[in-house]
């Protein structure tokens, strides 16, 4: 943002007389130092349905490692032990002028029991949804007899399948993918996920056998983009598979199973909305090591790419310092906020007295957040969340009039107004809503605005204009002696 630098005073509220985007407004504005903003309402554009190509095979043979050496940087979580990816997890990636999804799958294995046996299910599921399936085989191990036995069921998905033959390295060892011509699923590719070799001829092959493309109409109000964010182990995989109505993703009673987000589309009462299950952020991220580190940075980017989170919390249990975090992190980092209070049927009377107790303590800072009690086991309350989400981002979309806003402050100033400091009063001169998505506000002024009038600000602002489900920030620039507008 630009400062003024006239040497004309700052306009009054009464300077402003109309809506946020008329010519007088625009003025007042740029005599400010602020762009006037772009108020045009995007088109519906249409935009391909890009394929998606499954990348499949036993556990530790290198897919992720290849996933991210195809996207060009390191999304998937990768670590030297097998079982890291556990949930089919999706990224957009081109090739030779052409666009597919690529679809990172946790090692497959049919002997498997318990967790393992849930990844190998999902793994399952990508191949059957998938426009094509990359096997991936270590060609320094040969084919295994996991892998002969993947064989019927890619020939049963009835999917064009390109055979990968990973960890060649060198020239010495690409006699070892020639071996895996008896799977039977024609050419192995021979790659090192590791250093790229090979990486193209084998992308080549991938696009050769993509379908074409179909087309679809883009409408302005897509699906919103949903974060789903808790402590580890909160129930964050069990509630975006309750209002999906499947499994979409791996749940277990051990902590940490999400590793990657998981992204999915999912329809919440009848309306589609991109939901992106969660890694748990554990109480600070040095104390993760491995894979876990890795994956607490991509919750935090999958934070970052929202535009609404969810903030699981365990009603039956003590609200704890990394559900504060976690909060804040959400208002930190301007998006809206819901918070869902999980398990609420583990929850018995006298927990309910004090879980009351705590949200009025400890979640004050985040009361104007919409709540719903819900139980990702049973089901309970699982139409409440898209009203909950609807009114989240309404709220965090939410714009005064500038006219109205003015109006406001003015009552406002002139009922409480600010405390005398050091024999002077600090006023607000002007004020501008200078963006929404989270609602940002600038008040121009003749002194420094405390902490705790800004905080009186806002907690009026809410009170007369809604805002419900998103943090506020409030901007303050004092004009010097000269009339100049300064941060």
């Amino acid at each position: 943002m630009t400062e003024h630098r006239g040497e004309q005073p700052l306009p009054r509220a009464a300077d402003v007389s109309g809506p946020p985007d008329d010519d007088g407004t625009r003025e007042a504005l740029r005599r400010l130092g602020l762009e006037p903003e772009d108020f045009t309402a995007a088109e519906p554009e249409s935009a391909p349905v890009l394929p998606v190509v499954a990348v499949v095979g036993r556990p530790n043979v290198g897919k992720s490692t290849l996933v991210n050496r195809i996207i060009g940087r390191r999304e998937a979580v990768v670590e030297d032990v097998p079982g890291v990816t556990r949930d089919r997890v999706q990224y957009e990636t081109s090739w030779g002028g052409r666009e597919f999804y690529l679809l990172d799958t946790g090692g497959w294995d049919p002997r498997v029991r318990g967790l393992p046996a849930r990844v190998a299910a999902q793994a399952e599921r990508a191949m059957a949804e998938a426009d094509l399936i990359l096997l991936v085989v270590d060609a320094r191990v040969g084919a295994t007899d996991v892998d002969e036995q993947v064989v019927p069921v890619l020939r049963r998905a009835g999917k064009p399948v390109v055979l990968a033959a990973n960890k060649v390295d060198d020239e010495r060892t690409e006699g070892d993918a020639a071996g895996l011509w008896s799977l039977g699923l024609g050419e192995p590719y021979p790659v090192s996920a590791l250093h790229g070799r090979g990486s193209g001829d084998l992308l080549d092959a991938i696009v050769a056998a993509l379908p074409e493309p179909a087309e679809r109409e883009l409408a302005a109000d897509g699906p919103r983009r949903v974060a789903l964010l808790g402590k580890p182990n909160v129930g964050k995989s069990s509630l975006l598979n309750k209002l999906a109505g499947e499994d979409r993703v791996v749940v277990d009673s051990v902590a940490g199973t999400t590793v990657d987000p998981v992204d999915e589309i999912v329809e919440i009462a009848g309306v589609p909305w991109r939901v992106v299950d969660t890694a748990g952020i554990r109480r600070r991220v040095a104390e993760a090591s491995g894979h876990e580190y890795y994956a607490s940075l991509r919750t935090h980017s999958a934070l970052e790419k929202a535009e609404v989170a969810i903030v699981l919390i365990e009603a039956h249990q003590p609200v704890t310092e990394q559900d504060l975090r976690i909060l804040t992190m959400v208002t930190e980092a301007g998006r809206a906020l819901v918070i869902a209070y999980n398990k609420w049927d583990l929850l018995d009377e006298e927990r309910h007295h004090y879980l009351e107790r705590e949200i009025e303590r400890d979640l004050s800072f985040v009361r104007w957040a919409p709540r719903v009690n819900v139980s990702a086991l049973t089901g309970r309350h699982m139409d409440k969340i898209a009203a909950a989400l609807q009114t989240a981002l309404q709220g965090w979309e939410t714009r005064i009039p500038t006219s109205e806003l003015n109006q406001f402050l003015t009552d406002l100033a002139a009922a409480h107004p600010h405390p005398v400091r050091g024999g002077k009063q600090p006023r607000i001169l002007f004020a501008t809503q200078a963006g929404v998505r989270p609602p940002t506000f600038v008040l121009f002024t003749t002194g420094f605005l405390e902490s705790g009038y800004r905080r009186f600000v806002e907690r009026r602002l809410r009170e007369q204009f809604g805002f419900a489900g998103s943090p506020i920030r409030i901007n303050v620039r004092v004009r010097d002696r000269r009339g100049r507008a300064t941060r």
